[in-house]
């Protein structure tokens, strides 16, 4: 069976390398890597098959295909061809990339999303895996998936970004899990430094930031996502070079998403001067997890990106989350699938109470870190999760009785309308939610299941922040 194993990253692509030299990747007649750039910009990024490192990445597979290519000028992201057009896509792409009229193999990164959920669909008779990279693994399914896709899941490959934790992704699929230890990737990551052309660790950050305090500050795209503005964008990335400088950081080297749009750095420049931190903008192509191994820095700061886990659970740097407090209290609506990789980055990188599952002690109690991410799960997608409300309703008494606890991580409102502790004072509820609430509490006292299906608000969700 041809296995056709979609990236949009070059992180994606090291991980993939790492599932591959791990075993976790089905077998496979040919492994075909798919490249679908998800950058917000193609034309101002370096495309992925022209990274440094990239002919790792080719040595594990036994071809390359490039749908950014084919699709230009639209971006991957943009291909969602119409149902009764899938036929003709299957022909096209089956034809182009020699895939024959056998059986196939899907590895998708988001099969909720495009362009996964249409390659899902032109191919409409393929197994279908997922594979994740990023700390959204951990989210919930952002919604119900058609019958034509959800009966063909088979399974989920992931990085174990967080010690122990165990995905919430497809968890309603009963879908088999495959985990990559994350000496795998550095690994892979040793591979890609050993293989580096002479000198490219050579460069004008290198030489400023020798021998003085240093943090790496990962940018990210939330304005872009939609869930900041870009003037509240702007603010946040002010604030990750004011953390720098109260660590007391001399050499702030700043890393953009490669995602973003070029302009972000120069908002920084503003807040170095006034801190007296010397700004670097390090614009290489290149994955952030090698930026942090060639540098070596003493703190890598962001808001919730996945770099703070590689930096912290692979190279053993310390990882400093900036602004989540806040962003959590005015994500919306509550299901927004970039919720649960906030949550863990306060949880993890912000305070200092919670601790990775592998890593926690024996009776963690109210900051057991599983029972967190699954109640928060539960509470964004009841109506995948109906199994976890008893002990969503048990974790949410637990935490009654620390309030600014429970109101980080979980909305009064949302409580209210599934009936769940931790609810609104109960003058001016309906009788509907008095009762629910009421039965809950009952059958969680009984260890009895919790049955009823709460009313739940659908809106749609951003794109994920890689």
């Amino acid at each position: 069976m041809k296995q056709l194993v979609l990236a949009s990253t070059f992180f994606q692509c090291l991980s993939l390398v790492a599932a591959v030299d791990a075993g976790a990747l089905p077998d496979a007649a040919e492994r075909i890597l798919v490249l679908a750039d998800g950058s917000q910009a193609p034309e101002l990024t370096v495309p992925l098959a022209e990274q440094d490192g990239f002919d790792v990445v080719r040595s594990r597979f036994d071809r390359v295909v490039d749908l950014s290519e084919l699709l230009y000028p639209r971006r991957p992201v943009q291909f969602a061809p119409r149902r009764e057009e899938h036929l003709v896509w299957e022909r096209l792409l089956r034809s182009h990339w020699r895939l024959g009229r056998g059986p196939l193999q899907l590895v998708l990164d988001f099969v909720q999303v495009n362009p996964g959920l249409s390659l899902a669909g032109v191919f409409a008779d393929a197994e279908l895996w997922t594979h994740s990279d990023g700390l959204m693994t951990y989210s919930p399914t952002r919604r119900t998936l058609p019958l034509s896709i959800s009966q063909r899941l088979t399974g989920l490959v992931h990085l174990d970004l967080v010690p122990g934790l165990t995905p919430q992704m497809l968890a309603e699929h009963g879908v088999v899990h495959r985990t990559v230890g994350l000496p795998a990737l550095g690994a892979v990551l040793d591979e890609v430094r050993r293989d580096a052309p002479s000198g490219a660790a050579s460069d004008r950050a290198t030489d400023v930031a020798e021998g003085r305090p240093t943090a790496l500050v990962l940018g990210q795209y939330l304005s872009s996502l939609g869930l900041v503005t870009g003037a509240e964008e702007t603010e946040l990335s002010r604030s990750l070079v004011r953390e720098a400088a109260n660590r007391g950081a001399e050499v702030c080297v700043f890393k953009p998403h490669p995602a973003a749009p070029p302009a972000q750095a120069h908002a920084l420049a503003d807040a170095a001067r006034q801190e007296g931190v010397e700004l670097v903008i390090d614009p290489r192509p290149e994955a952030a997890e090698l930026t942090m191994h060639r540098r070596r820095p003493t703190w890598v700061i962001s808001c919730f990106s996945t770099g703070l886990s590689t930096a912290a659970y692979l190279l053993g740097l310390e990882a400093v989350a900036v602004g989540t407090s806040r962003l959590l209290s005015r994500l919306a609506p509550y299901e927004n699938s970039n919720r649960v990789p906030l949550v863990l980055a306060e949880a993890l990188f912000h305070r200092d109470d919670f601790r990775p599952p592998a890593l926690a002690g024996p009776d963690p109690g109210s900051r057991d870190l599983q029972r967190l991410v699954e109640a928060v799960a539960y509470c964004m997608q009841p109506d995948l999760h109906p199994g976890s409300a008893a002990r969503t309703a048990a974790y949410l008494g637990e935490l009654e009785s620390e309030p600014d606890l429970l109101a980080l991580f979980f909305k009064r409102r949302r409580l209210t309308r599934l009936g769940l502790p931790g609810a609104l004072p109960a003058r001016g509820w309906s009788s509907r939610t008095r009762h629910r609430l009421a039965r809950v509490r009952s059958q969680v006292s009984l260890g009895q299941p919790v049955s009823g299906r709460p009313s739940r608000r659908t809106s749609s969700s951003p794109a994920p922040s890689r």
